[in-house]
């Protein structure tokens, strides 16, 4: 465990979807489901081609919101809302996350690309209420979503971030690429990539979290 890469870090940014619950949760399913139906509806264009403009935006824009924006010009705030009325039943509290991520020293947020609303809601599910200093969504970044730089350099700049001081969770591989060259520790939650901006990975956030809580002579 490279304890050592992380003593310096006192601000501690979270993505949320694939993140801070695990994928088997399937919440993205409901998500897609939800985004091919508003497209389907508003473009009205079939199942098939909805999909398959979900997927294209998602690649091009980074998100599906983002690509709906620029090529269609929709209205961003019936779209989140719309997209998020989610069923959390599958999201089970998380109490060794809470308390691992309660022990880390300095501030900790959530940043996701979906709505402020929604990190707030699934992080509540997971009982993490509390826990974090501030919650940010794709509107808090203009709407702008990751992996823009642009982004990044807004949430980090309302909130304060010294970047060089700072640690950013995420599943999304294209997600980590900025913060890296922003100076800060990058870790993968997911299944094992190369890339150069991938510094650390693991499958278990909270256990690696404990481990830097603990310290090379923890007992976790």
């Amino acid at each position: 465990m490279p304890y050592d890469a992380f003593t310096h870090v006192d601000y501690w940014v979270f993505d949320l979807d694939n993140t801070l619950y695990p994928p088997q949760a399937r919440l993205f399913d409901q998500i897609e489901r939800l985004m091919a139906n508003y497209v389907m509806r508003e473009l009205k264009v079939d199942s098939q081609t909805a999909h398959a403009l979900r997927k294209k935006y998602w690649k091009e824009y980074g998100t599906t919101l983002a690509g709906l924006m620029h090529v269609h010009n929709i209205d961003p705030d019936p779209y989140l809302h719309e997209v998020h009325q989610l069923d959390l039943s599958n999201i089970q509290a998380a109490p060794d996350l809470r308390d691992a991520i309660s022990a880390l020293p300095g501030r900790k947020i959530i940043y996701t690309n979906g709505s402020r609303a929604h990190g707030k809601g699934v992080s509540g599910a997971l009982g993490l209420d509390g826990v974090f200093d501030a919650i940010y969504g794709v509107e808090d970044a203009g709407y702008t979503p990751k992996p823009d730089r642009a982004a990044f350099q807004k949430i980090f700049s309302t909130d304060g971030i010294n970047t060089e001081r700072a640690a950013m969770f995420e599943d999304d591989v294209r997600n980590l690429a900025i913060p890296h060259q922003m100076g800060m520790k990058t870790v993968l939650v997911g299944p094992n990539e190369i890339a150069p901006h991938i510094q650390h990975q693991t499958e278990d956030l909270a256990a690696f979290l404990m481990q830097l809580v603990e310290g090379p002579h923890g007992t976790h």
